[in-house]
C-alpha cells in the first residue's frame, strides 16, 4: 500500500468519517471484537411524465450521503433506462452532507413517459449504539453544540410550541431527567397511541395530513410519526431531525421516514417510528437524506394517497411540466432496498475497507459525468470496472479481494490528470 493511502486511512480511523453534523461524539466500535459491514442496494424505478411539451430539463433525486457509518460506493444505471436521458452525475446538495443525482433529460412531447432505472450501492458499518450510557441528563439550550440547534425549530409540520404537543411531552417525560428514558417513551408512544385509528386509515387509504399535531390526535404513517417524534423531542430542547431512508421491508415502496435525535455529550441516535424502537441499529437501512427545517417547510402531497400531505421531498424538477408518475408501487415509480452481503472481520480490516471505499467514492463522484477523453477516459473506465468487481467480491464475502479491487480503482482515479 502506498504512503498516501496509508495516511488517508489513518486519518479516516481517527475521524471515522465524521462531519460537522456529529457535534461532540464520534461513533466508536469495540476493537476487541470483530467488526461488521453490510452491503445494501437501493433500486429505483423512476417514471416521469410530461404534462406538456418541454425542452431539455433537469430532474434531481436524493442520493445516499457519505456520513459516519455509511459510505455510498457506486451508482448503477440499468439498460431499460430511457434513451431520452442525456447525462447524469452526483453532486453535493446545499445542505451538508446531503447529495443528489442530477439527471438531464432530452425534450419531451406532451404525455410522453420515460423511465430512469438505477441502483445505489452503499456500505454500512454495523453499530447498535451499545456504547450509549444508561443515563444522560437533559441539556440547557445554551450548552448544546451550535451545529445541532437548527433542529430545534418549529415548522408547519413540527409544531413543537403547540399546547397539546407540549402537554403530551410533559406527560411522557414525567419527573425523569434522563434523555434516553424519554426517547424510549416517545418511540413506544408514537407507534401505539390510538393504533386502531391508524389501522382504519391504513385499510381505507384515507391518511390525512402528516404533521405532528394531526398525528397526535389520530396517529399516522411513518411520516407523521417522525414529525411528532421531532416535535416531542424539540419541546425539551433535544435536537431531532427527519431522515429519508430505505429499509428492507420486503415490498416496493416510495420512501421510509425515520428520526435521529441528539443525545448530549454523545451524538445522534436513530429511532424507527414504524417499529417504535430506539436506539435502532445502523445496518438495517440506507439513509438517503438528512432533512433540515427548510425541508419541513417545503413539503408535498403524497404521490399515491391523495389526502395525505406533508412529506419532505426526495425529488425535484426545474419545471412543473414534468411530474413523477406514481400509482400503487406495482405500476409506476417505486423503490426498494435489498441486502446484498455482510462481512465480519477485525475492526481494523473493516475500518480500512470503509476508508478506502470512501476515498474511491469521492473520486468517482468527482469524475462521473465529466467529459473525459483519451487516457483519462480509460483510467475512469478501469476504475469503475474495479468498483463493480469489488461489489462482486463483497457479495462473495471476500474482504481482501474487495479491498484489492478498491485499491486498483483508487490507483486509476489517482492517475487522471485534468
Amino acid at each position: 500500500m502506498n504512503q498516501k493511502i496509508l495516511i488517508l486511512t489513518v486519518f479516516f480511523l481517527l475521524c471515522n468519517i465524521a462531519t460537522p453534523l456529529q457535534a461532540s461524539h464520534e461513533i466508536t466500535f469495540d476493537e476487541s471484537e470483530n467488526g461488521e459491514v453490510v452491503l445494501l442496494r437501493n433500486e429505483h424505478y423512476l417514471y416521469l411524465e410530461a404534462q406538456e411539451p418541454i425542452d431539455q430539463t433537469t430532474v434531481d433525486f436524493v442520493f445516499p450521503p457519505l456520513y459516519q457509518y455509511q459510505v455510498p460506493f457506486y451508482l448503477e444505471l440499468f439498460n431499460d433506462t430511457s434513451e431520452k436521458l442525456v447525462s447524469y452525475h452526483i453532486e453535493n446538495h446545499t445542505y451538508h452532507p446531503n447529495k443528489i443525482i442530477s439527471f438531464t433529460i432530452e425534450p419531451l412531447d406532451k404525455d410522453e413517459k420515460i423511465l430512469l432505472h438505477f441502483t445505489c450501492w452503499v456500505l454500512v458499518q454495523s453499530h447498535s449504539f451499545s456504547d450509549l450510557p444508561q443515563t444522560v441528563d437533559f441539556e440547557d439550550y445554551h450548552l448544546l453544540p451550535a451545529s445541532t440547534t437548527i433542529w430545534l425549530t418549529q415548522t408547519p409540520v413540527v409544531q413543537k410550541e403547540n399546547i397539546f404537543i407540549k402537554a403530551k411531552a410533559r406527560q411522557l417525560r414525567g419527573f425523569s431527567n434522563n434523555v434516553l428514558d424519554y426517547a424510549e417513551k416517545i418511540a413506544w408512544f408514537i407507534k401505539y397511541h390510538r393504533y386502531p385509528l391508524f389501522i382504519l386509515q391504513l385499510n381505507t387509504g384515507l391518511f390525512l395530513s402528516q404533521d405532528a399535531l394531526t398525528t397526535l390526535f389520530i396517529n399516522g404513517e411513518n411520516i407523521g410519526r417522525s414529525h411528532l417524534a421531532c416535535a416531542l423531542f424539540r419541546t425539551f430542547n433535544i435536537p431531532a431531525r427527519v431522515l429519508l431512508a430505505h429499509n428492507d421491508q420486503g415490498f416496493w415502496t416510495q420512501m421510509h421516514y425515520m428520526v435521529e435525535y441528539y443525545v448530549p455529550h454523545y451524538g445522534w441516535v436513530l429511532l424507527d417510528p414504524t417499529k417504535g424502537e430506539t436506539p435502532y441499529t445502523t445496518q438495517r437501512q440506507i439513509i438517503n437524506r438528512y432533512c433540515y427545517p427548510s425541508d419541513e417547510n417545503d413539503t408535498k402531497q403524497d404521490y399515491i394517497l391523495p389526502f395525505m400531505k406533508g412529506e419532505e421531498r426526495w425529488l425535484w424538477t426545474d419545471t412543473d411540466a414534468i411530474q413523477p408518475y406514481y400509482k400503487d408501487c406495482d405500476e409506476g415509480s417505486k423503490s426498494q432496498m435489498f441486502p446484498e452481503g455482510v462481512i465480519q472481520d477485525s475492526y481494523w480490516n473493516i475500518s480500512l475497507a470503509m476508508a478506502l471505499s470512501a476515498y474511491v467514492f469521492n473520486d468517482y463522484q468527482k469524475y462521473l459525468g465529466m467529459n473525459l477523453s483519451g487516457i483519462n477516459a480509460q483510467y475512469f473506465t478501469n476504475a469503475t470496472y474495479h468498483q463493480r468487481l469489488a461489489l462482486e467480491a463483497f457479495q462473495q464475502e471476500q474482504l481482501e479481494t474487495y479491498r484489492s479491487h478498491v485499491h486498483h480503482a483508487y490507483t486509476n482515479y489517482s492517475a487522471i490528470e485534468l
